[in-house]
């Protein structure tokens, strides 16, 4: 049976990213990826925002990886020329209660080393004319990045130091070994089976799939993944905003914030709802709560503009009314199987964090 150094089951970023560190220590590393092209789900499917690192509690995966993940990016999109934006980000108060809400935000901000200047309403109105709100807080190190074109590098820079792409290729069980592992697979109907010293499971919304097809993995380190869905709309027309804009957050997510594309378009969401499976249909009854909750912050928002483009799926740990949950990388240290880790509950900020995740996995791997 051929065998390689390490099998990454997932080509998003994620996945991607943890190719690309692994093939640039010399492992010779495959990519599994059952759909016919890579990031078809989460890692395209988002706000394609740059995080500063700002909301996650302290000393928190989500923390650290965000605010090493953010400069890393920054510097890998400048050198590989990645079309990308340090446009700024506003979070706002739509009212006087919120402004409490605010300077938690703020605090816990700065004990993870994020700083972000208090703005009044006048100022913030100074910096945005088009914004309603009672006080606000800008974050000048949030931008946008292509995600695509970030992909298509890191997948360009694996290739380039050996590694293989396998699209259309399901894995269908983790077998281990002896000596590594066992991977099998099936792609056009047809099963084959790869040996390979480690494993890497990033497979995003199905890595909680994967993990229970994993053998002697203990079942006690297989985590339920949720689904929340979030929808975008699109306003059409000149961008009334240059810099993004965030409500203070609600529970599952950032609130239906606006983004704007590379292109300087505006885009709107993601809002939270709950599914029981991946089903990337719009919701069109998602429409009225998307007026309301824009109306907070732009009240100028024109009558009939909004249209659905697209919507997400984030792999969630932690359900509704319960805390957001971390990120989890488990690792041998955690459920004993030397040579696999394990990527459960990458969302928000992983696109951000992906190329700080890929460091953390390799020294894990090393």
């Amino acid at each position: 049976m051929e065998r390689v150094g390490c099998i990454v089951i997932g080509a998003g970023v994620v996945g991607l990213a943890v190719a690309r560190a692994l093939a640039l220590r010399g492992v010779e590393v495959v990519v599994a990826e059952r759909e016919s092209a890579i990031g078809t789900h989460t890692s395209s499917r988002n706000s394609e925002v740059i995080h500063a690192g700002i909301y996650y509690p302290q000393g928190s995966l989500k923390a650290r990886l965000c605010t090493s993940g953010r400069a890393l990016l920054y510097d890998y999109a400048a050198a590989r020329g990645l079309p990308h934006r340090r446009c700024g980000k506003l979070i706002v108060a739509t009212s006087a209660a919120q402004l409490a809400d605010l300077e938690r935000i703020s605090a816990q901000a700065a004990a993870s080393g994020v700083a972000l200047q208090p703005l009044s309403a006048a100022q913030a109105q100074a910096l945005e004319p088009a914004l309603a709100c009672h006080g606000a807080l800008l974050s000048s190190d949030t931008g946008i990045v292509g995600s695509h074109a970030l992909m298509a590098a890191l997948l360009a820079d694996a290739e380039a130091a050996g590694a293989l792409l396998a699209l259309g290729t399901a894995v269908t069980a983790v077998e281990p070994g002896a000596s590594g592992f066992v991977v099998h697979t099936e792609s056009a109907g047809e099963p084959f089976a790869l040996a390979a010293d480690r494993v890497v499971n990033a497979a995003g919304l199905w890595a909680s799939d994967i993990a229970r097809a994993t053998q002697g993995l203990d079942p006690a380190h297989v985590p339920a993944t949720r689904y929340a869905r979030g929808s975008y709309f699109a306003a059409p027309g000149r961008a009334a905003f240059s810099r993004l804009v965030y409500p203070v957050p609600e529970p599952g997510g950032l609130g239906v914030h606006l983004t704007l594309d590379l292109g300087g378009a505006m885009r709107f969401g993601p809002d939270v709802e709950w599914v029981d499976a991946v089903d990337y249909r719009v919701n069109p009854a998602r429409l009225a709560h998307f007026k309301t909750e824009i109306r907070r912050y732009w009240p100028g928002l024109p009558a009939g503009a909004l249209a659905p483009i697209y919507c997400g799926i984030r792999p969630k740990l932690s359900g509704p009314d319960q805390p957001a949950a971390d990120f989890r990388i488990d690792g041998p240290g955690v459920h004993g199987l030397p040579g696999l880790v394990n990527l459960f509950g990458i969302e928000s900020p992983g696109l951000t964090a992906s190329l700080a995740i890929a460091e953390t996995v390799a020294a894990l791997l090393d």
